[in-house]
């Protein structure tokens, strides 16, 4: 009986693939999402279904990915409350020096990163932001069109959450004022509040990349100050368009913009580096490079002026304490080994020595003792050859021209040993800036964070750094979830990282540091997978620095400064409207991180080691074994990155070497796209993986101590979220495309006798590769590890129920079995191009392995340039002679780009759009 054609509505596929669920009671190996993309794909063949319909179809998938996103941030921040909740928070009914303390320290320092997480278009973006303002739905096909992600793409992004942030921070501001002249007319402008600080790395982050010129980032840090000096124009004329200050802003602003410019350009030459280095060094005290008296004299002016007007001037000078001479501060970040590098130069005899030696910490100490300023100019930075180096010249170059006040983080990636620290505090100390550089070591790969505990012991007890943190008045850390996530797992990772963090308040106070702060700086994406908890905004903020680590310092009497990054597209959506940003920054305000509850209860979680710390053991040496397991590997590198569009300026390298795509290791992926590739797999291996095993053996007793800790709840809410989006049937449904088995049944018993031959080439073709037997056996370990999770999950009440997260389930297996059908498409295509001969060592088996890895776009090209539609005709040339040959010339091969090259492109095309909406539906890419 030929079933009845399925329309390509999201109603009608949704409705088949419960229909095809259902026989999975009879028969549990049957895979629905394959089926109904075999449905698919057999209506798409036969011509019953075309590209054209299936585009159709992505449209509304696509709209209704985007709405969930939508909902999803509107949820999280709840931005029609923001008014009521600010007007709340701001309540000065209390003690007044209670008040002082609760708003004039941050409660969060928010670092807008760019890694690549550029999802979204421009105008996705904006549906995206607008909907979760409004609950409007989006429309089919809104903001297609694709920007070239380039750093400065990046940038202006970044500089545009930050402007919201600032304005929605004024308007927080101002509400504390407001309310505070009311309750107490004769001591309010005692206040000073500094509920925010803002900061960002783009353009400043060298870790991992080479595109970047040093005058790029003085480019950048230029345009920011002049960008801000605008914006603080712009608002002390909306208070007094008559105010003095006004000219020196904008005078200010204008030189930044032209030196901005200049190093905007090509500066390889000297003389053009000259010219710009002299223009911009030799600008007087116009340039303006401290806001202290600017910020004295508004305060000054507020004291006389009438409330309002008080007010508002207050809000202004708030501001510039706030983010100084630029949108806000900056991070740089280097490698630890790029330090290491620069530093063994300085080492003379000594330069091969082990620098985790206590040997290395003796000579590195005696070396920053010793360390004398010496002073640089802008022709040392072009002449510096090591990226360290050269990083902390252009920090020194920007405080002495661009802003003598706002500090700068320079973050150490993959700092494992004190004497990197030190090594940095050497460079700063000699190039005068120790006093305006806040070192941060990054804890982020297993070892990092299982040592880390000794680092800071260690760290702490140098003498030399203690008194560098005095002089700074912090103590800076960066814990961070990329490496950590992907190669400890995500529970793991944020258990690591909080003890690491306890640890850090019990070294300050071992070594008598309480009388200075601890910055704690956790990156993190937004996106499940990546260190963001996805079922409130309460758990996103404690999830990376959680209530327990937060009262370790506040128990020493350590100040808290938490710090948390906002990554690229997805994270700037909770800035993407003037609305949201309000929302987000009350939001935060109303979970503080910053100010915390020192009498809580212990949590059993921490009370019970016995049974927590085997627990978190257990789940990291299950997602170790898939780490080191072949068979994870493959799967996961089996599409390279072909599943993923690009996101970011930094790129993530894809291989050139057509055999080494079946040698791919995972460390050749860096870590958001292997999050994202689990995702586009249909399951969050590193948040899932192992936690029911580890709890084989003690199930009971760990279902009970999950039920009466609030972090174990938490940890299952994470759990459960990615679990309700997960699919081990569509793991192997992804094998079975690589199945000979299946390829050469196809076509049986005449069914499609049209495909026979290209069915046939693909069965022949796929018989020795490895992918089909790889993902079964990978779906059968997770298969495994989910009949124990399940079981505890029955042991543990859920207490965030969402039971609409089963047609969000349906909806992505319906994006998955589209993707699927697709892919068969791009198979059967592809196989059937005509032969061709060898041209430039690309032959037509290296453009079929590149199809099956993906490599779609390498692929086209070389059939583009075998099958060429442009070309050298007869009638091109006037001769006098006449000639016949080569007959129908002029015909070319247009017939097969129609037929073969132009519908794999299509094909593919719709395949990454799927993945944005399978990305929407997890939360975001990466």
């Amino acid at each position: 009986m030929t079933p009845k054609p399925l329309q390509p509505t999201l109603a009608a596929l949704s409705e088949r693939l419960r229909e095809l669920h259902r026989t999975t009671a009879q028969t549990p190996l049957f895979n629905p999402v394959f089926q109904l993309s075999l449905d698919l794909s057999r209506q798409l063949e036969s011509g019953m279904t075309s590209i054209a319909d299936l585009a159709g179809l992505v449209d509304e998938l696509e709209a209704k990915s985007l709405e969930s996103r939508a909902s999803r941030l509107r949820c999280l921040v709840e931005p029609s409350a923001s008014s009521r909740r600010l007007a709340e928070l701001a309540d000065a009914s209390g003690n007044f020096d209670a008040f002082r303390r609760f708003w004039e320290r941050p409660h969060l320092h928010a670092v807008f990163t760019a890694h690549p997480t550029f999802l979204l278009t421009p105008g996705q973006s904006q549906a995206v932001a607008q909907s979760a303002v409004t609950g409007d739905p989006i429309a089919p096909g809104t903001g297609s069109e694709r920007p070239d992600i380039t750093l400065a793409y990046e940038h202006e992004c970044a500089m545009a959450a930050i402007g919201r942030a600032q304005d929605a921070r004024d308007r927080i501001v101002a509400e504390v004022f407001r309310q505070a002249s009311e309750a107490w007319p004769e001591r309010w402008q005692e206040l000073a509040p500094l509920p925010f600080r803002f900061a960002s790395w783009v353009g400043y982050d060298m870790d991992g990349r080479t595109d970047i010129k040093w005058y790029t980032s003085i480019a950048f840090r230029l345009s920011e100050k002049a960008e801000r000096l605008s914006r603080y124009a712009a608002s002390l004329e909306a208070i007094d368009g008559a105010h003095p200050l006004i000219p020196t802003l904008r005078t200010a602003g204008d030189l930044a913009a032209a030196s901005a410019a200049e190093f905007g350009g090509d500066l390889s030459d000297p003389a053009d580096l000259s010219a710009a280095a002299d223009r911009l060094t030799e600008g007087g005290e116009a340039r303006l490079l401290s806001l202290t008296p600017l910020v004295a004299q508004l305060e000054e002016g507020a004291r006389t002026a009438q409330t309002g007007k008080a007010i508002a001037l207050r809000t202004l000078a708030a501001a510039m304490r706030a983010d100084g001479l630029g949108m806000g501060w900056i991070h740089f970040r280097v490698n630890a080994k790029q330090l290491h590098n620069a530093i063994r130069q300085r080492l003379g005899d000594a330069h091969d020595i082990d620098l985790g030696s206590r040997g290395a910490v003796a000579a590195l100490r005696d070396l920053v003792d010793a360390a004398e300023p010496i002073s640089a100019n802008f022709a040392s930075l072009a002449v510096e050859s090591s990226t360290a180096v050269r990083q902390f010249l252009a920090m020194a170059q920007i405080l002495k021209h661009v802003d003598a006040d706002a500090p700068i983080r320079m973050l150490v990636a993959e700092c494992e040993q004190p004497s990197t620290v030190l090594a940095a505090l050497f460079f700063a100390k000699r190039f005068g800036i120790d006093g305006k550089v806040d070192v941060s070591p990054l804890f982020e790969t297993e070892t990092a964070l299982e040592h880390g505990g000794r680092f800071l012991d260690q760290l702490l007890a140098e003498e030399a750094y203690r008194s560098y943190a005095r002089k700074r008045g912090r103590v800076a850390i960066q814990t961070g979830f990329s490496d950590a996530g992907r190669f400890v797992g995500q529970i793991p990772a944020s258990l690591a990282i909080e003890r690491l963090q306890g640890r850090l308040a019990e070294a300050m106070a071992n070594n008598g540091m309480t009388d200075v702060a601890a910055l704690v700086f956790d990156t993190h994406g937004e996106g499940m997978g990546r260190g963001a908890h996805p079922s409130s905004f309460e758990d996103r903020l404690e999830w990376p620095l959680s209530p327990w680590a937060q009262r370790r310092f506040a128990r020493a009497g350590i100040a808290l400064e938490p710090e948390a990054s906002f990554q690229g597209g997805d994270g700037y959506l909770f800035f993407g409207t003037p609305e949201l940003a309000l929302a987000t920054l009350t939001r935060i305000v109303q979970f503080s991180p910053a100010h915390t509850d020192t009498d809580a209860p212990v949590d059993p979680f921490y009370r019970r080691t016995d049974l927590s710390l085997d627990f978190y053991r257990a789940i990291k040496e299950h997602q170790r074994d898939h780490l080191e397991s072949r068979t994870y590997s493959r799967a996961i590198t089996a599409f390279g990155l072909g599943l993923l569009n690009e996101t970011g300026s930094r790129k993530s390298r894809r291989q050139s070497d057509i055999a080494a795509d079946r040698d791919m290791s995972l460390r050749q992926i860096r870590a958001i796209p292997h999050n994202a590739i689990l995702q586009q797999l249909g399951y969050p291996v590193n948040i899932i993986a192992g936690v029911g095993s580890a709890a084989e053996g003690n199930m009971e007793d760990i279902a009970a101590l999950i039920g009466e800790s609030a972090r174990g709840q938490q940890i299952m809410r994470l759990v459960r979220a990615s679990n309700a989006l997960a699919s081990i049937k569509t793991v192997a449904a992804y094998g079975e495309l690589f199945n000979s088995a299946y390829w050469a049944s196809r076509p049986y018993r005449g069914t499609e006798d049209h495909l026979g031959e290209a069915c046939e080439a693909l069965a022949e073709y796929l018989i020795s590769d490895d992918r089909n037997g790889v993902f079964r056996r990978l779906a059968s370990r997770l298969r495994v590890d989910a009949l124990k999770l399940h079981r505890l999950f029955d042991l543990v009440p859920d207490e965030d129920p969402h039971p609409e997260r089963e047609g969000v389930r349906r909806m992505i297996g319906v994006l998955q079995a589209v993707r699927l059908a697709l892919l068969q498409h791009i198979f059967l295509k592809a196989v059937s191009v005509p032969a061709f001969s060898r041209a430039n060592d690309i032959s037509r088996h290296d453009v079929l392995e590149m199809v099956f890895s993906l490599r779609i776009e390498d692929a086209l090209a070389q059939l583009r340039r075998a099958y060429p539609t442009s070309f050298p005709r007869k009638g091109d040339f006037a001769m006098a002679e006449p000639g016949d040959y080569p007959p129908g010339q002029d015909e070319g091969y247009a017939a097969i780009r129609q037929q073969f090259i132009d519908p794999i492109d299509d094909a593919y095309a719709l395949c990454l759009r799927i993945s944005t909406s399978i990305a929407n539906e997890f939360g975001a890419h990466g």
